[in-house]
């Protein structure tokens, strides 16, 4: 039997730009490319309406297709790793297992496993940075310490990038690169894996909208404007590289790098702090008393708030997978604050809503609401929701969208007043915080 390589894609479904695939053929043996429904990681998504799944599928398949112009394809498998590494070593006669670094606290761990296993097998585990331009050990104070706080951290960021760090991982592929394609298993259909197809989330290739990236500083906070490059999901599941991303935004618009630029914050945060997962960043703010308050919790989901652009935001989010940024910000910040809700049960809605969820970046964001993060600024942030509709939404074409009905003088009335909730909240964070 002939001694191959195993490519395993994870957070990077592309050919192309492909750090872990470039050296995998690098090696000069055969790539035998793979996929692994997790099964211990699905369990945790139950919605069988999840629209992640379909877009994932959808875009396994394209990779397929295109490897199929190589007289090549994708093994898809649908098994705990472990038992489809136990089921691939005992197919193939595996040299290595090339792959790229996934940075969650579960995946180094599920990793480490898989490492250990395939060394009792004699097979090398190499792992390769592509979801990131630095990784969490590259962007440290002069002491070796992790940046705390996003400002120096964006500063020396910005300083060691060059174009060492923006090169294209691309090979010209050809069919010796791969395993040639045999009477290979069937792959497990979305039913199998416990889903059902949705429409809305069809996998697209990835594009760059030049105008929309261009004007991403003046029009970005605006959630009636189609001004955001909805390339949030192609960069959590890797259909888009990071690199390609960076070459844009230095070319096109220094706002929408520094949202690139906070990603990879976040990323290392979780990274040197895995912890912060689960318990506040700041160990102090888990004094908090938080109400927790099962009805309002079940209201701020359902978009019953009384609050038009709150209600709006979620909306949204329940009816596509997705929510605008600046609504993000205002709907997490009156959970926390005018409802006193841990900001927990919102990470763990918002987990099982968005189509572009990130662990790091939904954490990280969510503690930043909740003033628990590694944020600079102090607690008492309070975003009013009347005004940020005011300022963002003025003509109300973004509440429309979501809530067609809406008439301002027949609207259910704010379930909780403003000025009561962010003096209470104040109160509260202050009393904990003496």
């Amino acid at each position: 039997m002939e001694e191959i390589v195993l490519f395993w894609f994870r957070r990077d479904i592309r050919l192309q730009d492909n750090v872990g695939l470039y050296h995998a053929i690098q090696s000069g043996k055969k790539v035998l490319p793979v996929f692994i429904f997790d099964s211990d990681l699905l369990v945790q998504f139950p919605n069988k309406k999840d629209r992640r799944i379909p877009y994932i599928y959808k875009a396994l398949e394209e990779v397929n297709k295109q490897l199929e112009e190589y007289n090549s394809g994708l093994t898809v498998l649908y098994h705990t790793v472990l038992q489809a590494f136990e089921q691939l070593t005992k197919t193939y006669r595996i040299h290595a297992v090339y792959t790229n670094a996934d940075y969650e606290p579960a995946a180094r761990k599920r990793d480490a496993a898989v490492q250990a296993f395939l060394a009792t097998q004699s097979i090398a585990f190499y792992a390769y940075k592509d979801q990131v331009i630095f990784d969490a050990n590259e962007v440290l104070k002069s002491d070796q310490t992790p940046y705390k706080v996003y400002t120096p951290y964006a500063k020396l960021w910005r300083s060691k990038l060059t174009e060492q760090q923006l090169f294209s991982w691309t090979v010209e592929l050809k069919s010796a690169h791969f395993v040639a394609k045999t009477g290979t298993q069937p792959w497990p259909s979305l039913g199998e894996l416990g889903y059902e197809v949705g429409g809305e989330q069809d996998f697209k290739p990835p594009v760059f909208d030049v105008t929309i990236i261009r004007s991403y500083t003046d029009q970005r906070d605006y959630p009636a404007l189609d001004a955001t490059t909805r390339l949030g999901m192609a960069l959590r599941f890797g259909t888009v590289s990071i690199r390609a991303c960076v070459q844009q935004a230095l070319q096109y618009n220094e706002t929408w790098l520094s949202q690139l630029i906070w990603r990879e914050f976040f990323m290392a945060i979780l990274y040197h702090y895995p912890y912060s997962a689960r318990l506040c960043f700041k160990p102090e703010y888990e004094a908090i008393p938080w109400r927790n308050n099962e009805e309002e919790f079940e209201a701020w989901c359902k978009g019953e708030t009384g609050y038009p652009l709150v209600d709006a935001g979620m909306r949204e989010l329940n009816q596509t997978g997705y929510m605008h940024n600046r609504v993000r910000m205002v709907v997490a910040s009156f959970l926390v604050k005018h409802l006193l809700i841990d900001w927990r049960w919102g990470e763990a809605y918002f987990a099982q809503q968005l189509n572009d969820y990130d662990l790091a970046l939904n954490v990280g964001n969510w503690q930043w609401a909740a003033g628990c993060g590694c944020d600079a600024a102090p607690y008492f942030r309070v975003f009013n929701p009347t005004e940020q509709q005011k300022k963002f939404d003025k003509d109300f074409n973004y509440i429309k969208k979501w809530i067609p009905a809406y008439e301002a003088s027949s609207y259910f009335p704010p379930m909780v007043d403003h000025k009561m909730a962010r003096e209470r909240a104040l109160l509260a964070f202050k009393q904990a915080l003496k």
